[in-house]
């Protein structure tokens, strides 16, 4: 045993809280612990400042209350933000998200519509395009745009902020011009369901996101593919040599980031039953890129936690959620968000690191 070892070691006779010590410095190590402090601490102060903020009532078989409002409307949310943990994993960014949800939900809410037709007398809508069909080109649209964005930074090599940057203006304004600048509106009773329906309970988006994460979880922990992202992540050209395709690999990453935004963009445009060319998805991708870095995911790549993913995004609903409840104005938010960015990214600096162990 080494000497650090033995001084880190408790005696045997030491008191209890000598001995618990080392347990409670493990546990507030661990990379998610922080996440989920900070988590706490909004839920807390709702808890305090927001009456009835933990009730929760059944109606028609479903849960409904302040919990269920803030998880229904993190899923979106949680989406891009798994996509763009993958993608910064691979030192990337992708500031595209926000135009593919603008651009997919544009899609599917064109396609589908709703057009009124009488059924043995009883008026209903029925969709222009069978639903299936209609959703499945939306998420193809958004795959095009993931493509397109790996073969710029994979292929071509460009700067992934600047071959994203393409696609941001570009896809926004693809969807504006599908529309003319106009909200399309929906009328198709099933489509609502992907955005505001309930299945055993819960929302059905929570239910889309769960099998997304539980998929792409078991991909990286029973394969070696998260070895391979991290592997990338940390040094690209040692991966090169030692026989990884780096670039199919980044390639693959922001078709996936793509997908997970087109399938966003259709539970946005579901939940309000239209597409907003203009709107839909705006600023989302500082949301995904926040959500991650918050959940502990490293902006110089390699390191990455999709759960500390899912804890970021929940942290930044609910405080949206906590600053609307509040009645502070909306315009707080964004300097909220802007001054959680400037810590998040000052605290993974390596000069700030030094400089705070220095007076430490």
């Amino acid at each position: 045993m080494s000497a650090t070892q033995l001084k880190q070691t408790p005696a045997p006779g030491a008191p209890a809280a000598v001995q618990a010590k080392p347990a409670k410095a493990a546990l507030l190590a661990h990379p998610l612990a922080k996440p989920i402090l900070a988590l706490l601490v909004l839920l807390a102060l709702d808890v305090i400042f927001v009456p009835g903020f933990l009730a929760l009532e059944i109606k028609d078989g479903h849960l409904y209350g302040p919990l269920i409002d803030i998880l229904n409307r993190a899923a979106p949310l949680m989406l891009a933000a798994l996509g763009m943990t993958l993608v910064i994993a691979t030192r990337g960014i992708d500031i595209s998200v926000g135009a593919v949800v603008a651009l997919s939900g544009t899609v599917a809410a064109m396609l589908i519509g709703g057009t009124m037709v009488i059924n043995n007398g009883v008026p209903e809508y029925v969709a222009n395009t069978p639903m299936p069909l209609a959703l499945a080109a939306a998420v193809g649209v958004a795959i095009l745009c993931g493509a397109w964005n790996g073969v710029l930074v994979a292929g071509l090599k460009l700067q992934p902020i600047v071959a994203t940057l393409i696609l941001m203006v570009a896809g926004r304004g693809l969807a504006q011009l599908f529309t003319d600048g106009q909200i399309v509106t929906v009328y198709y009773q099933p489509f609502f369901f992907l955005g505001s329906g309930y299945l055993l309970g819960l929302p059905f988006a929570l239910w889309v996101v769960a099998a997304v994460l539980l998929v792409v979880g078991l991909l990286l922990k029973k394969t070696a593919l998260g070895l391979f992202i991290q592997a990338v992540g940390i040094n690209p050209v040692a991966a090169r040599l030692a026989g990884l395709r780096t670039a199919t690999l980044i390639f693959l990453v922001y078709v996936f980031c793509s997908t997970c935004a087109g399938l966003a963009g259709l539970m946005i445009s579901s939940n309000i039953k239209s597409a907003d060319a203009n709107n839909a998805g705006l600023l989302l991708e500082l949301d995904a890129i926040l959500a991650v870095t918050l959940g502990g995911t490293s902006l110089n790549g390699g390191k990455f936690s999709l759960a500390g993913s899912m804890i970021g995004a929940l942290i930044i609903q609910t405080l949206t959620w906590t600053i609307y409840s509040l009645g502070v104005p909306p315009e707080v938010n964004m300097v909220v968000k802007a001054i959680v960015v400037f810590a998040v990214c000052l605290s993974q600096s390596a000069g700030f690191q030094q400089l705070w162990k220095g007076r430490k």
